[in-house]
């Protein structure tokens, strides 16, 4: 008896039994949070280590970014239902936990963030030089992720009426985005190279009259070694409005070249020609034959139109190659005693000049 009324006693209006009972659930609701995080965790790492899907190692970073005080303020609220509390301690109750979710709400967040940016820079193959942009989006991220938290956190804990605060947050960044929209420009831009990947560093590009090697793709600039030696320094914003030819991506590279031979080769000569380019192009390696025609008369020449590519974006290979197949034509037509063209100029003299000077040579 002695101990039945003990239970019935009351402490901050609720009998002893009642807080032992919100005890007990708020204890095994812990216990089974507790072994959740860290059985499950360990178990979904050892699974994330043998399969190639993302879900889980998502699910095990989140489950290990989970805090003790998330574990206790769930806790501490399952064991209140089994407790009557006054509406003021039920309310600063939920705005204590409400706080708490927020807090790790945000650093799920963070979490997810971390793991995107991490699998992101591990799909450009350690690019570093592009790292300040992948921070930058990171940064910017966690930004938007806490602001959302603490307007939250004003607007359904604290009962704040934020309009007024969402307003002036708002012509604030319209004043702020006017005053430097240059620099935004390269930023967007940045995070479009990034992004899209028009170019990575070490491709080499064309742009405009510029060519060289991209050495460095900042926030506000890609630096870009010319082939001249010099760097050169582009806007970001400046550099996408111009048309990028990435060399590096290149499959293989298209020759296009004419040669002329003199106006007194054979015309059965003239007629073998083509074989003879096409048997000497395809004898060089690396090399894909496309045509060879008898293309036009010029003042001085009969002109011959060649193209053929070669197999390989290696600018080396391509000038070698292009060497390999112009002393095959040289070795090829000299054998063949087939003179190449250059300008020249034939005069023919009908008779003598009489003594009487230009004037005598008027028709009568």
């Amino acid at each position: 008896m002695q101990h039945l009324a003990a239970l019935d006693q009351q402490f901050l209006n609720n009998p002893l039994s009642a807080w032992a009972t919100a005890g007990a659930i708020a204890v095994g609701v812990g216990l089974l949070l507790f072994i959740v995080k860290h059985f499950l965790g360990l178990r979904l790492k050892t699974l994330a280590a043998r399969t190639t899907t993302q879900i889980d190692d998502v699910v095990a970073d989140l489950l290990g970014r989970t805090r003790y005080y998330f574990i206790l303020a769930l806790s501490i609220r399952a064991g209140s239902v089994a407790l009557s509390l006054s509406d003021s301690a039920h309310d600063v109750l939920q705005k204590l936990i409400g706080v708490v979710v927020l807090l790790q709400v945000a650093r799920w967040g963070n979490g997810l963030i971390s793991f995107w940016l991490t699998r992101w820079s591990r799909q450009r193959d350690g690019d570093g030089s592009s790292s300040s942009t992948i921070n930058a989006i990171g940064v910017l991220a966690r930004a938007v992720i806490w602001a959302i938290v603490i307007l939250l956190a004003l607007r359904n804990v604290l009962d704040y009426d934020i309009t007024t605060l969402v307003t002036g947050l708002g012509i604030s960044g319209i004043a702020i985005a006017l005053a430097v929209q240059n620099i935004l420009g390269d930023l967007f831009a940045a995070l479009s190279i990034v992004l899209d990947k028009p170019f990575d560093v070490g491709d080499t590009i064309a742009v405009d009259t510029f060519t060289g090697t991209v050495e460095h793709i900042g926030l506000k600039t890609t630096r870009v070694r010319s082939v001249t030696g010099e760097q050169v320094i582009f806007g970001n914003s400046d550099l996408l409005k111009s048309r990028v030819r990435n060399l590096k991506r290149m499959v293989e590279r298209r020759s296009l070249f004419s040669i002329g031979v003199a106006y007194d080769t054979p015309p059965d000569t003239v007629a073998r020609i083509p074989a003879m380019v096409r048997e000497i192009i395809t004898s060089t390696p690396n090399t894909r034959f496309e045509r060879a025609h008898f293309a036009r008369f010029l003042d001085s020449s009969l002109e011959f139109e060649i193209v053929y590519h070669i197999t390989s974006s290696d600018y080396a290979v391509y000038v070698e190659t292009q060497q390999a197949v112009n002393l095959g034509l040289l070795r090829r037509f000299n054998d063949e005693q087939i003179q190449f063209a250059f300008p020249t100029q034939k005069v023919s003299r009908v008779g003598d000049v009489p003594r009487g000077g230009a004037d005598t040579l008027l028709p009568a």
